[in-house]
């Protein structure tokens, strides 16, 4: 289950990379856009089943489970967490066009920062989500364990690989903005003063 889930995070980091998109977008044209995030969800989600599978039929030794009402309580912060994501797809949707992240800067294809929403609090929203998802199953076995500290690891080494890739696109903007708003966790009044609408 750990091998397979090192090769699920290698195919996904693949997909994702900007080398295959740069293919994509050569032979397929602009259209690229609007297909490549649904082919990337599409691609994840089926990949994801077999580990799914194996964890039912193999989940090791029950670690805990989280008894009533508590339990609910687990899975309300569970979907909260999820609709923090969809927030923070809609609050930055630039920021995941293939043609915004291929352009040179300051080009026509390129975007400004524009921060706002989630964004305004936390840098990476999808690394503190990913975390509380996965970490607020209420219940724990010996081999969820392990994908869990495999996933965990997988996500902090992606939001890295994201904020380089964001600095290189938007470059001293980004800067400014990594030294006002932390990576994950909110604090206090740490917010970015220049909240704004995206372009």
């Amino acid at each position: 289950m750990a091998l397979y889930l090192v090769g699920f995070a290698a195919l996904h980091s693949i997909l994702a990379s900007l080398p295959a998109k740069r293919v994509a977008r050569r032979y397929l044209g602009t259209k690229v856009d609007s297909w490549y995030p649904v082919l990337f969800v599409a691609v994840a989600v089926i990949t994801i089943i077999p580990l799914v599978i194996m964890l039912i039929r193999s989940p090791g030794t029950v670690l805990y489970i989280i008894p009533y009402p508590w339990m609910w309580l687990f899975f309300l912060v569970q979907l909260l967490m999820g609709i923090a994501t969809l927030r923070a797809f809609l609050d930055a949707p630039h920021r995941f066009l293939i043609r915004a992240q291929l352009a040179e800067h300051h080009s026509p294809d390129a975007f400004a920062l524009g921060i706002k929403g989630i964004y305004c609090w936390v840098r990476d929203p999808f690394l503190l989500s990913g975390l509380i998802l996965i970490w607020l199953t209420p219940f724990m076995t010996q081999n969820l364990f392990i994908i869990y500290i495999i996933a965990s690891v997988y996500l902090f080494l992606g939001s890295l690989h994201w904020e380089s890739r964001l600095l290189v696109q938007f470059r001293e903007d980004y800067i400014a903005y990594k030294n006002s708003v932390p990576r994950m966790i909110p604090r206090g009044s740490k917010r970015w003063h220049k909240c704004r609408s995206t372009k």
